[in-house]
């Protein structure tokens, strides 16, 4: 049908990748299945075939142990063999059963227990009486293992492999099928009767192996279909009576395949087929597959014989791909090792991996790299511009929470990379903590892959009697794609190395860390003797200050006749010195005790901080006939008393260098992404440019105390408040044209961090 719903038929491609194949309660009509119970053995579900088979219907099956239908002596062998560490001590036995009369079945039967912790014995009918001895499997994998030595290439490695697999098992057609990191499938080995079609160098889609599928490839060595276009049969009864649900069929060897995999069988014209899993590192590395355009059967002993035989080449294979990658890896552990003496003796540890040979790119084999540290960039090779590389470190934020990331097809995760796709279709990322990366890139590389089938329609959509049905595409001829988007893949062993390095960084930083801490202790513990001083400082200053001023009044006083002018002019001057040091003593102490350390950041309404500022400057106000005007104030993380000082002292200013117009003063209050962002504005004398910094300098001052009062002291108060914030302050003005005074307070107050932001601090792991 052509208008078949598109969004019904994803759901059933959902439910295809997630279908219970293992729970079908079904199994292959060749063989019998018995669930059993322990340990009396009674036989709680059976097959449906046994009629046929043992001439025993199911319902007569189920009044039956084990014991009614063996003698005595298997029985005691069964037994012993249960009561092993491991049912492979038991597997395979031979079981003879008496079907009638003197008439024996003898069945190659194997025990195992299946996650729900019951007994399975699968019965299949052995073809030969006699196992396959030891020797048979050594000298079937000593004759494939003397050739694979003598094989130069990973190549004729596989080659050589399928070769031998099919020589066992007289398979039409056995291929090495090897998976990618995406999940498609390559066939790089091929060895097939002439007359079939070739399949060597075709890829094929994820969805020909759907999760579930996989999930029991990688649980069972091998895999049997004697006959793909058997007909399935029942359990008997098909939910199991203790548990009252179907059984976890993950182990048995004769569960029935699902109904899709059989019909992609027959559509590659497969009549039987038999599946060895390749395992590396507990995952699905690759399989054998052989597959037969007949039905064919596949003894127990045959079958386990190739199981043999596919770990041990497969083991060769590992080592052999480990070996071609040894020199590589011993290059990238040599440039690791260079990197890390690099960052070692440098100032800082981007340094060490950028400015010496071999540096950053080297360790990946990429053509570009970034380190995103401290809230900046510093770049190598081909990179994406920096705006670029700020928006992707938000989305590897969001996207992303293992230590490593991966990519050779960037664009089609993140839609935006498409922009950069020549210097960065690839991506390899390491975080060095929640805010910092090391990434490199890597330029696409436009290809061709050949596919069996075209993989858009690797399942097709039929739809009967109002009823979607999914089934495997019919076509397996070649069809060329042609790859943009992608850049060449990462190799694990490169993965491996960004790992190590980014535990170099992290060891690394951590001593600076702790190096930073250490001077920061000492910071601190000098920053307390020395507000220790000035306390003590200040308040012994006071008392003779008002000796001073007092003793030179009453000299006044008492002699007031007898001074002349000159006297009473130097009287004057020395009482305003002593109130001007007093003052600059005053402000002093101010300064000292403006600090984080031991004051809790709470909720604070900053509109409620600016009506106290305003209300100690009441009579100034009223003085200048001053306006001041406010947005609505937020609520803030800060310490309500400097917040207060901090207004009071911005106002003030406003308020001190007024022009010849009454002062207006506007105070706002704007919402950025991280902090809030606070501004006063005057109408007053301006400031020039120029001198934007100096002014939050102590006892700096611009103009003449004869201009204007005052110690120089009110802007750097300010300043050292707003920093301890976490915030940062700043003036933009002309003279003439009044004066507006930004600054910030972060979201959150920084609370946790209660050190004042130092130039050269770096908040690694904040």
């Amino acid at each position: 049908m052509k208008d078949i719903d598109v969004e019904l038929k994803a759901r059933n491609l959902v439910r295809l990748d997630q279908e219970p194949i293992q729970i079908s309660g079904q199994v292959q009509p060749h063989g019998i299945l018995l669930v059993l119970e322990e340990p009396n053995l009674k036989i709680l579900q059976v097959s449906t075939n046994t009629q046929s088979i043992l001439g025993i219907s199911p319902e007569q099956m189920l009044e039956k142990t084990l014991e009614d239908l063996l003698d005595p002596f298997q029985i005691e062998r069964i037994q012993t063999g249960l009561f092993q560490d491991s049912l492979d001590y038991l597997n395979p036995t031979k079981i003879w059963m008496r079907i009638r009369g003197d008439e024996y079945v003898v069945f190659d039967g194997v025990f195992h227990r299946n996650p729900d912790h019951f007994l399975i014995l699968e019965l299949e009918p052995a073809t030969s009486q006699e196992n396959i001895p030891f020797l048979s499997f050594y000298h079937l994998a000593r004759m494939s293992i003397n050739q694979l030595e003598e094989t130069a290439s990973l190549h004729e490695f596989c080659q050589i492999i399928v070769q031998e697999v099919r020589k066992v098992t007289a398979f039409d057609r056995v291929m090495l099928y090897k998976f990618d990191e995406e999940g498609h499938g390559v066939v790089i080995a091929e060895e097939k009767i002439e007359e079939l079609e070739p399949y060597l160098g075709l890829h094929y889609p994820e969805s020909d192996i759907p999760k579930p599928a996989r999930k029991l490839l990688s649980a069972n060595w091998i895999r049997i279909i004697p006959d793909a276009s058997a007909q399935a049969v029942a359990l008997f009864p098909y939910k199991n009576p203790q548990i009252e649900r179907p059984l976890d069929f993950t182990h048995s060897t004769l569960r029935s395949a699902s109904s899709c995999h059989l019909q992609y069988l027959k559509n590659m014209g497969v009549g039987a087929s038999l599946t060895i899993s390749l395992i590396k590192d507990g995952e699905l590395w690759g399989l054998i597959a052989c597959h037969h355009r007949t039905p064919k059967y596949v003894s127990y002993e045959l079958r386990k014989a190739c199981e043999f035989l596919g770990r041990v080449i497969f083991s060769e294979l590992s080592s052999r791909e480990e070996t071609e990658d040894y020199d590589y890896r011993m290059k990238l552990t040599y440039i690791r090792s260079a990197l890390i003496d690099f960052m070692s003796q440098g100032e800082n540890f981007i340094e060490g991996l950028i400015r010496h040979q071999p540096n950053l790119l080297d360790l990946a084999n990429a053509q570009g790299a970034a380190i995103y540290f401290g809230g900046k960039w510093t770049t190598l090779g081909a990179t994406p511009k920096e705006e670029d590389l700020n928006f992707l470190v938000q989305w590897l934020k969001k996207n992303t929470e293992k230590e490593v990331f991966s990519t050779n097809c960037l664009p089609r995760l993140y839609s935006d990379a498409e922009r950069f796709k020549e210097v960065a279709s690839g991506l390899l990322a390491i975080t060095i903590s929640e805010r910092n990366y090391v990434l490199w890139f890597r330029p696409e590389v436009i290809q061709t892959v050949n596919w069996g089938g075209d993989p858009s329609k690797a399942i097709e959509a039929t739809q009967s009697e109002g009823v979607v049905q999914l089934s495997p595409r019919k076509s397996f001829e070649l069809w060329k794609e042609t790859v943009k988007l992608q850049s060449l893949p990462w190799k694990p062993v490169e993965i491996n190395a960004a790992l190590e390095l980014r535990k170099a960084i992290v060891n690394i930083v951590l001593r600076q860390a702790d190096e930073l801490a250490q001077l920061a202790h000492d910071l601190e513990r000098s920053n307390g003797e020395l507000k220790k001083f000035a306390y003590v400082a200040s308040h012994d200053l006071q008392e003779p200050l008002n000796q001073v001023a007092n003793y030179v009044q009453l000299l006044e006083m008492r002699y007031q006749e007898e001074l002349d002018e000159d006297a009473k002019e130097f009287i004057e001057f020395a009482v305003e010195g002593v109130s001007l040091m007093q003052t600059l003593i005053d402000d002093v102490l101010a300064y000292s005790k403006v600090d984080i350390q031991g004051v809790e950041f709470e909720l604070t309404s900053v509109g409620t901080a600016l009506e106290r500022a305003l209300s100690s400057l009441r009579s100034r106000i009223s003085e200048t006939r001053a306006i001041i005007t406010s947005e609505p104030m937020p609520t803030v993380m800060a310490d309500s008393t400097q917040l207060m000082q901090l207004f009071q002292n911005l106002i003030g200013n406003a308020l001190k260098f007024r022009s010849c117009e009454p002062p207006e003063i506007y105070i706002g209050a704007q919402r950025l992404e991280d902090a809030w962002l606070f501004s006063v504005k005057d109408n007053g004398i301006g400031i020039d440019p120029q001198f934007a910094e100096r002014i939050f300098i102590i006892f700096q001052r611009l103009h003449t105390r004869d201009e204007y009062a005052g110690t120089g002291m009110g802007l750097a108060i300010c300043k050292k408040i707003v920093e301890c914030h976490r915030g940062r302050i700043w003036v933009e003005s002309e003279l003439g044209q009044g004066t507006t005074l930004y600054f910030t307070i972060p979201v959150g107050g920084q609370a946790r961090d209660r050190r004042s932001p130092g130039k050269n601090q770096n908040h690694l792991f904040s």
